[in-house]
């Protein structure tokens, strides 16, 4: 079971950010799951909203910003560079919400010489754009309904993972998933009872907000794996 900390440790910082991932690596995260998005320089940055006015208060699109004028705004919104050097010491989970910032992610993961260490998730889109951009990078393939892949897309993709929101994995699913040959992994998770349940499932990777309670709940376990999108209610 690989434990994802989702965003770093929303719980002891704010989420994204250089203090949340080192808190998430402490804690005992396996990998950490952080957000990518372009500067209007075209500088990967990572936050998860398009805009800044969740976090920050400010009603401005991230891809209208140059990466100078974000940081006098967001101070704290990291580089993906910085992120990267932040969370060496466990495997980190690229999560693409915005296609366009697929080259951008990649080169910067080269740069950082990350690429043995990192995992990226996505939609179909970004999934697609990151396979062109990487032929062999590990994959996950966020799905968020109950109908089943399409095999051309698993056919073009190549995911080695399937990202299911965790209300929609059954015994069954998992079973299917891993008769494929690819392993599956859930997100958001922050209950216990649920993250008892769906590691009875099977399933290979949970992420949370949580990290801490991960942790103890399941035991310390080992590195590598990947991602997550999305929030429990």
């Amino acid at each position: 079971m690989v434990r994802v900390a989702h965003r770093g440790a929303p719980v002891a910082a704010r989420e994204n950010t250089l203090p949340s991932f080192r808190a998430a690596v402490l804690a005992g995260a396996d990998a950490v799951e952080l957000d990518v998005r372009l500067t209007r320089d075209g500088v990967p940055v990572v936050l998860h909203d398009r805009t800044l006015e969740r976090l920050w208060g400010h009603r401005v699109a991230v891809p209208a910003l140059s990466r100078a004028r974000l940081a006098r705004l967001a101070p704290d919104v990291p580089a993906l560079a910085e992120a990267l050097a932040a969370t060496r010491a466990v495997r980190t989970l690229i999560d693409l919400p915005d296609p366009a910032a697929v080259t951008a992610a990649v080169a910067a993961v080269r740069e950082a010489d990350a690429a043995d260490r990192v995992y990226y998730c996505g939609g179909p889109l970004a999934m697609r754009r990151l396979r062109a951009a990487d032929p062999s990078a590990e994959l996950a393939l966020t799905w968020d309904r109950a109908a089943p892949v399409r095999p051309t897309l698993l056919s073009e993709v190549k995911p080695r993972w399937l990202n299911y929101g965790f209300g929609l994995l059954t015994p069954e699913l998992v079973t299917r998933v891993h008769a494929d040959g690819r392993l599956v992994s859930a997100w958001t998770v922050d209950r216990v009872r649920t993250m008892h349940r769906l590691a009875a499932m099977g399933v290979d990777s949970i992420t949370t907000n949580h990290i801490t309670r991960l942790v103890q709940v399941l035991g310390p376990g080992p590195a590598g794996g990947p991602p997550a999108e999305g929030r429990e209610g």
